[in-house]
């Protein structure tokens, strides 16, 4: 084969997909049910929730996957039947947070702005509103992503993980199986919070680890809530059909998913508080994902120092699905040797 994907998250599906797309033999692997840690965990946000903290080596990645998305996402939902629910519902953000730098940074980028909340006509209380900040609904996202590389003709093998790579002589030999090696010309690690563990002793300065993070699910009548809102590092994030997900915790636990009691009562208080109509509906739900936690949320997209056909995409942090067409773009292009959209310095491979 062309190429080995090991990871079948939104990362690795979507460079996939670009790879086959490129006319490659591709086949992606992956430990578990397809795109089901953390990209099945997450909200959907796609934009950074306060862009205007992060440098412009995050920014590049974010502003080009979404620039990159509302066509991506309309492509997905008429070519699988599958409707991935891109929505641009807006952001509103409250609480404390540095007004000058959000406005000046809204304006140097071109996005739309106001201090106006949307529905009441009143200012929100230290508020801002993002009228073009959109979102995706993560389970059915997946899927349709996952439909689509069936289509393209891509080899999707869940439940089979690989234990490690054996390399020699400045690559990749293969890839270790449970039962045989997978041999390929290029190998791709889209692992997230496990890509460390899965490189051993080939990760050289990689520092990508996991970081938990519980959300919790309501059911209210459809129109509760009709935008996205940011408070005091949390959020609450609406689809059209009545759900409502409050999260998220930033946890420090290694490989345990356990939900716990004390993340329940924080994000209750927190939903209840910003949206009182949440009293009145139904907690349906609690889950926690790992997120493949990196210094500064940057995540390493690029090709290995020492192994020439041995690439990652992967230490996307919180903002994987905003990323993953622009990260599965730069992968691409790096891997066929193409020129970049995007400068790939800022993603080299640690100490590389």
């Amino acid at each position: 084969m062309d190429a080995l994907i090991i990871g079948a998250g939104i990362n690795g599906l979507l460079t996939a997909l670009a790879l086959a797309g490129r006319g490659l033999n591709v086949t992606v692997v992956d430990r578990g049910a397809v795109a089901r840690e953390s990209t099945w965990a997450g909200a959907g946000i796609l934009s950074p929730l306060l862009p205007w903290d992060y440098g412009e080596e995050i920014n590049a990645l974010t502003e080009r996957g979404r620039a990159l998305w509302p066509e991506l996402a309309e492509r997905l939902r008429r070519d699988t039947a599958v409707d991935p629910e891109y929505w641009q519902c807006g952001m509103l953000v409250e609480g404390s947070f540095d007004r000058d730098a959000a406005f000046a940074w809204c304006r140097q980028h071109g996005w739309d702005y106001s201090a106006t909340a949307p529905d009441t006509g009143k200012a929100p209380r230290s508020g801002l509103w993002l009228p073009q900040v959109a979102q995706a609904r993560n389970p059915r996202l997946a899927k349709s992503i996952e439909t689509a590389c069936r289509q393209a003709g891509i080899r999707i093998l869940d439940h089979l993980g690989i234990s490690g790579l054996r390399h020699g002589n400045g690559v990749v030999e293969a890839a270790l199986g449970p039962n045989g090696e997978f041999h390929a010309d290029r190998y791709v690690i889209a692992s997230g919070a496990w890509s460390g563990r899965l490189l051993g002793d080939a990760a050289l300065g990689l520092r990508i680890s996991p970081v938990r993070g519980q959300i919790l699910l309501f059911k209210a009548a459809p129109g509760t809530l009709n935008h996205i809102v940011f408070r005091h590092g949390k959020y609450l994030v609406p689809r059209r059909d009545g759900h409502i997900l409050a999260g998220s915790t930033l946890e420090d636990a290694g490989f345990d998913k356990t939900c716990t009691g004390d993340a329940k009562a924080a994000l209750l208080e927190f939903a209840l508080d910003t949206l009182p109509a949440l009293r009145d509906a139904e907690l349906v739900h609690q889950w926690s994902g790992l997120r493949p936690g990196s210094p500064g949320n940057l995540p390493t997209i690029a090709r290995h120092p020492e192994l020439t056909n041995l690439y990652i995409n992967s230490g996307h942090f919180r903002y994987g699905v905003t990323m993953a067409p622009a990260s599965a773009e730069l992968l691409t292009q790096l891997l066929l040797a193409s020129p970049t959209t995007l400068d790939p310095t800022p993603y080299v491979w640690p100490g590389a």
